[in-house]
């Protein structure tokens, strides 16, 4: 009787001979130096193209489809976020300023990256450096970290931008007001200019204008209304309850204040209780110097200003820097420094340096200067040339420079800018910003060039001009 022997299992069945010729990169001839140096190109080049190839080919196949399956969701998210760019724009933005979903994209983007080290220290495991060739073993090595840093480091910049957004949009707007409708189409926003090098209890707002976008064409209207503006009126408000006509100055050495508008906040906040006349400001992200600023801009132009942003000069140098410097077609010479020309010291004397008329690519230091240069100029030249920086910067901030500089960029704002803009608008509003950056941006002065006494202001006129400014009249067809 004979015995039968027990069955073999597929794998000695074959031999490792036959083993060997079919899958010669999980059973390589390691006495073969020159296929084992093919097999570690191989295998580091998968590890790239494919994190956790390697290991499904040639070692653990449980981490290679870990590896593969964390590849292909994030090759799926990158690809809906391209067709969101494109398709469902205020989707990705909507999604690119939550809170919450910036903290999870920073946790994957983290753990994509330890995976894909841990991928590549195991590939280079596999490879068997020793059975190499001896240039190959360091050239095999040094493509791998070589990759692992262009691949890796991407993944971890992406999670720094991530993180850097999640902090800024908190920074910025931690604090804000309610959201609101638009008024007559558009989206009115206060936006002021100063400096608080100096200390903020001697700082009044240098620089006065209102942004008015459109709600759905996105065009922009710059309006700039001169700081010393006087005697003007106001909205309804506690500051209409205190000039039911026009502001006035009030003389007084000890705490006194003019008629100007950007005395407001000398008088509001210094001189009265400020919070008695504006109890909610600092709930809803503003200042009573800033409300009462609102307030007036409302009664001089005939619109609703919701919202404000406030850029402290002190760090505006910062901000373009970060940008990369912006381009400015300067008209006149104009000196650097703050000598003093009033007690008729000549400007050579006391200029520390000028900015040359024509075309300039100037960084933060010269178009601080630019914008802030007075002595041989006047307060309206000042405002022109505060108003070419504003749409420069505007023009700056195109997807490429945001993209190379985000960091820069966003550091420099948390630290100048203030707002009341709600969080929960932001998408709106980027994509009213993407629509206006495809149209020329309409300024308006309020000065003397602009048909506007200096002394004595006509407010009719000044809103007759803005009401037309914002809704032209519709050309009637002939016949």
């Amino acid at each position: 009787m004979s015995v039968m022997s027990p069955p073999r299992s597929s794998a000695s069945a074959a031999g490792p001979g036959r083993l060997v010729e079919e899958r010669p990169l999980r059973y390589p001839d390691a006495s073969s130096r020159p296929f084992m140096t093919r097999r570690g190109w191989w295998l580091v080049g998968l590890n790239f193209l494919l994190p956790g190839s390697a290991q499904v080919l040639a070692g653990n196949r449980r981490l290679g489809r870990v590896g593969i399956a964390a590849t292909l969701a994030l090759w799926v998210l990158v690809v809906l976020g391209i067709l969101s760019a494109v398709l469902w724009r205020s989707v990705l933005v909507t999604l690119a300023t939550n809170w919450f979903f910036l903290l999870g994209a920073q946790i994957v983007l983290i753990a994509y990256a330890l995976l894909w080290t841990i991928l590549t220290i195991d590939t280079l495991r596999l490879v068997r450096l020793v059975r190499t060739g001896p240039v190959a073993r360091f050239g095999i090595t040094a493509l791998s970290v070589g990759l692992l840093v262009v691949a890796g480091s991407g993944a971890v910049y992406a999670s720094q931008v991530a993180g850097t957004t999640r902090d800024t949009l908190g920074a910025i707007f931690g604090v804000s007001g309610p959201s609101v409708e638009p008024s007559e189409g558009y989206y009115n926003i206060l936006l002021l200019g100063a400096d608080s090098g100096e200390g903020r209890d001697s700082m009044r707002f240098d620089s006065i204008s209102v942004v008015s976008v459109n709600a759905e064409t996105g065009a922009v209207t710059i309006t700039g209304i001169p700081r010393d503006m006087p005697h003007f009126p106001f909205a309804e408000g506690p500051m209409k309850d205190l000039y039911p006509d026009v502001h006035e100055g009030y003389s007084d050495p000890l705490c006194g204040w003019s008629s100007g508008i950007n005395q407001l906040r000398t008088e509001v906040e210094v001189c009265r209780d400020g919070e008695a006349l504006y109890p909610d400001a600092e709930a809803n992200g503003s200042t009573p110097a800033v409300e009462a600023t609102k307030d007036a801009a409302e009664g001089i132009l005939g619109i609703q200003i919701p919202y404000y942003v406030f850029i402290d000069m002190h760090g505006f140098a910062a901000l373009i820097d970060a940008l990369g410097g912006i381009d400015i077609s300067v008209e006149q010479r104009l000196p650097e420094g703050g000598g003093p020309a009033y007690d008729g010291q000549p400007v050579e004397e006391w200029a520390t340096g000028w900015i040359e008329a024509g075309p300039q690519h100037m960084d933060g230091d010269t178009a601080q200067w630019y914008a802030r240069s007075r002595y041989t100029t006047s307060d309206f030249d000042r405002m022109k040339r505060q108003r070419q920086l504003q749409e420069a910067i505007l023009a700056q901030f195109t997807p490429a420079t945001v993209l190379t500089r985000f960091n820069e960029i966003a550091t420099a704002g948390t630290a100048i800018v203030e707002t009341d803009l709600p969080q929960s608008m932001l998408p709106y509003f980027t994509e009213l910003a993407l629509k206006a950056k495809e149209q020329p941006v309409q300024t308006i002065e309020l000065t003397p060039d602009g048909g506007v006494d200096e002394y004595e202001p006509d407010y009719a006129y000044v809103q007759q001009l803005i009401d037309q400014a914002l809704h032209p009249a519709t050309p009637t067809p002939e016949g």
